[in-house]
C-alpha cells in the first residue's frame, strides 16, 4: 500500500500519526484532526476533517503547509460534528482558505447561529474531563455561505472514495466517513480509543474502543445505534476524534463486543439523556430534559477538579507547545 504522505513524518517531531494510504492525523493536545490527501488524473487533492480546538488554525495551517507545500489550501473542510473541541479553528481556517465547509444538515444550526448544542451532562462519565464538561462553550458559531449540506447521496464533491455515514447521538447530526477500498473508517466521536471522560486517560492515550463521549452525548439510543452501524462496516482501520487510530482484529473484536453490549460498556446507568434524548431538528434544540440535581459533594469536587485540571491543561499546553511546535 503506497503512503502518499512522506515516510519520515513522524521523524520531524511533530504531533502526527500516519494512519493509512493518504490519511495523516495531526494531535492538538486533547483531539485530532485528519488530512485526506486523494490523487486523481494526476493533480494531488486534499481535505482536513475537522478543526480542533481553539487557537489551532494555525498550527493546522502549518502542519498542512508541512503536509503540502507552501501557501496550500484544501478543496473543503468536512465536519464529523460542531462540538467546541472540533471546530476551534473553523472560523479563522475558513476565512483565510475562502473554501467550502460540509456539515450534516442537523449540525448545521448550531454552526449558523440558530442555536446552542444540548447542555452537556457532568454527572456521566466518571472522570475529571466529563466532571468539567458545564464549563465547556456549547454556544453556536456563524459561518456564512461557505456552509453547506453533505449531499443527500453521501458522497463529497472530489472525494469520489469516500462515503459519508450518518453516526448521530453524540450530536445530533454526527457523521463518519469510510472508504470502501481499504475499509478505513474516520469516526469522529461516535467511537473513540481512549476513554475521554478520564483526563489520566487521555494523556497516557491508554488505547481502547469505547463508546462516544458521555458528556456530550444527547441521544444514547442513537449512540447505539450508531456503534452497531460502523461495527457492521468491519474496519481495518478506525481514526477517532479522541485517541490513537486502531486496526486490525483488535480493532474489530472490540468494535463488535462494544455493539453487542452497548448498554452495559457506554450507557450510563443515569444521566439527563439516559432516559430522555434531547430532541432537534434542522432548526436547533427543540426541547431537552431538565438537569439532574447535583449533590454539595459533588460541586465541591467539581470545583476542585476544575482548579487542578486548569492547571494541568495549561502546564500540558506549554510544554507541548515548546516540545512540538511547527518550526
Amino acid at each position: 500500500m503506497k503512503n502518499l504522505f512522506p515516510l519520515s513524518l513522524n521523524s520531524y517531531q511533530l504531533p502526527f500519526h500516519w494512519v493509512t494510504k493518504g490519511v495523516a492525523g495531526l494531535q492538538i493536545i486533547l483531539v485530532n484532526v485528519y488530512f485526506i490527501r486523494q490523487v486523481k488524473d494526476g493533480q494531488m487533492h486534499w481535505f482536513l476533517v475537522d478543526a480542533g480546538l481553539g487557537r489551532c488554525a494555525l498550527r493546522i495551517k502549518k502542519a498542512a503547509e508541512f503536509l503540502f507545500g507552501t501557501g496550500t489550501k484544501p478543496e473543503a473542510i468536512l465536519l464529523t460534528h460542531g462540538h467546541f473541541d472540533h471546530i476551534g479553528g473553523l472560523a479563522s481556517l475558513a476565512r483565510e482558505w475562502d473554501v467550502p465547509v460540509y456539515a450534516h444538515p442537523l449540525e448545521m444550526p448550531y454552526l449558523t447561529g440558530q442555536s446552542s448544542y444540548p447542555p452537556p451532562d457532568p454527572s456521566v462519565g466518571g472522570g475529571s474531563l466529563a466532571a468539567l464538561s458545564s464549563f465547556y462553550p456549547k454556544s453556536p458559531i456563524t459561518l456564512g455561505a461557505q456552509l453547506l449540506p453533505y449531499p443527500a447521496d453521501g458522497r463529497i464533491p472530489g472525494l469520489d472514495e469516500w462515503q459519508v455515514i450518518p453516526t448521530p447521538g453524540h450530536s445530533p447530526g454526527h457523521v463518519s466517513f469510510f472508504r470502501e477500498s481499504d475499509r478505513t473508517l474516520i469516526a469522529g466521536d461516535a467511537i473513540v480509543t481512549v476513554k475521554q471522560a478520564s483526563f489520566r486517560a487521555v494523556v497516557k492515550q491508554q488505547q481502547k474502543v469505547h463508546g462516544p463521549p458521555a458528556y456530550f452525548t444527547c441521544d444514547w439510543q442513537a449512540a447505539q445505534d450508531s456503534v452497531a452501524t460502523l461495527a457492521r462496516l468491519e474496519p481495518e482501520i478506525a481514526a477517532c476524534g479522541h485517541g490513537r487510530p486502531m486496526r486490525g482484529a483488535p480493532l474489530r473484536e472490540q468494535l463488535t463486543h462494544l455493539s453487542h453490549h452497548f448498554e452495559e460498556l457506554a450507557t450510563p446507568r443515569h444521566g439527563r439523556y439516559v432516559h430522555h434524548p434531547a430532541q432537534a431538528n434542522e432548526t436547533g434544540v427543540v426541547q431537552v430534559p431538565p438537569a439532574l440535581p447535583a449533590s454539595k459533594s459533588t460541586q465541591i469536587g467539581v470545583a476542585g477538579l476544575a482548579a487542578l485540571a486548569g492547571f494541568s491543561l495549561a502546564w500540558w499546553g506549554k510544554k507541548w507547545v515548546k516540545d512540538r511546535s511547527f518550526k
